[in-house]
């Protein structure tokens, strides 16, 4: 290879190393999505249901929105009380599926009401890429509501 072909060939392996390495600090970890759901608990203890919910549901309050992190909220009868979507704050999802068939809510529930918390794998719609992919969300119990943070794989 010649003195040219080398230097484009280092241009592209410098170029795509970045790109995946930028395309990897987009999305959230476990780890933050847990600590999330432990600033999101302790926020519903301090301020109470309502104003905490309306801070969950606030997409510029960036403590509970980060990149593809966001919290969600249920009441124990499976009424969605937070979400990146607004579109479903209010919505019983007691019997909603995933993209699977799972029945998603359920699963969260009962995670919620034997462990206290935990972990979820299902499939959802990514806000920022608008695809159906895998995810994993952390919930935990707080009084009669549960609370959860979800990691795209």
């Amino acid at each position: 290879m010649n003195r040219f072909g080398s230097l484009v060939l280092a241009f592209f392996m410098a170029f795509f190393s970045c790109t995946i390495a930028l395309a990897a600090d987009d999305k959230g970890t476990a780890d933050q999505a847990t600590a999330m759901v432990k600033k999101a608990v302790a926020h519903f203890k301090s301020v109470g249901k309502d104003k905490a919910l309306a801070d969950f549901n606030d997409a510029s309050n960036k403590p509970f929105h980060d990149r593809d992190l966001y919290v969600i909220a249920f009441d124990m009868e499976g009424t969605m009380l937070a979400s990146a979507n607004p579109k479903l704050i209010g919505k019983p999802m007691m019997d909603f599926k995933d993209g699977d068939g799972k029945l998603l809510t359920k699963e969260m529930l009962h995670i919620a009401k034997t462990k206290g918390s935990g972990w979820v794998e299902y499939k959802w719609p990514n806000p920022v890429t608008k695809v159906l992919e895998q995810k994993s969300t952390y919930i935990e119990k707080v009084d009669n509501y549960f609370l959860g943070v979800g990691i795209y794989k």
